[in-house]
């Protein structure tokens, strides 16, 4: 299951974030902390997670130490559906 959410949210981070849809983001890719995702972008991202998977993100996730990388996102989103 982890490699299909990194997949989900690697494409959705692509496509309709950074509008680059042949864009590869890796698990361990900065997304916050290089500039890759805005606060704006973070949001639009927490709410398709939350969407997606059935998990709640407390605002106070929505930063660089809880949701940095693809495998942080995807860890937070394992320990909430467990």
């Amino acid at each position: 299951m982890t490699e299909d959410v990194v997949n989900v949210l690697s494409e959705f981070i692509a496509k309709d974030i950074l509008k680059q849809p042949s864009r590869k983001i890796n698990p361990q890719d900065k997304l916050i902390s290089s500039g890759l995702i805005d606060s704006f972008h973070l949001v639009d991202l927490a709410l398709f997670v939350e969407d997606n998977f059935g998990v709640h993100i407390d605002d106070a996730e929505l930063n660089a130490s809880v949701f940095d990388t693809l495998d942080e996102l995807v860890a937070l989103v394992n320990a909430r559906k467990a």
